[in-house]
């Protein structure tokens, strides 16, 4: 897979989503917690990458909350669990 192009937060929201190839994504449980407790106990950030119809896309930014489905960030954004490729 091509290399992510860091964006803003803020522009996540101009993005279509894609799903990923499961044997591209390296999203585990543990990360998706790291991840959470990360930024609710610690107000750090974490890098997210996720792929959208003009490629791979990464951000650094606090993990607010996670579902079944998806993982929302600042600004009620929410990032469908199907399209993350890694979070780190």
């Amino acid at each position: 897979m091509e290399t992510a192009e860091l964006i803003e937060k803020e522009e996540v929201i101009n993005y279509h989503f894609v799903p990923v190839d499961q044997k591209e994504s390296n999203i585990t449980q543990a990360k998706l917690e790291r991840a959470l407790r990360l930024g609710n106990e610690y107000k750090s950030k974490t890098y997210i990458t996720f792929l959208t119809d003009q490629g791979p896309k990464k951000i650094e930014t606090t993990v607010w909350s996670w579902t079944e489905d998806y993982i929302q960030i600042k600004g009620s954004v929410s990032i469908p669990l199907k399209s993350l490729i890694d979070i780190a």
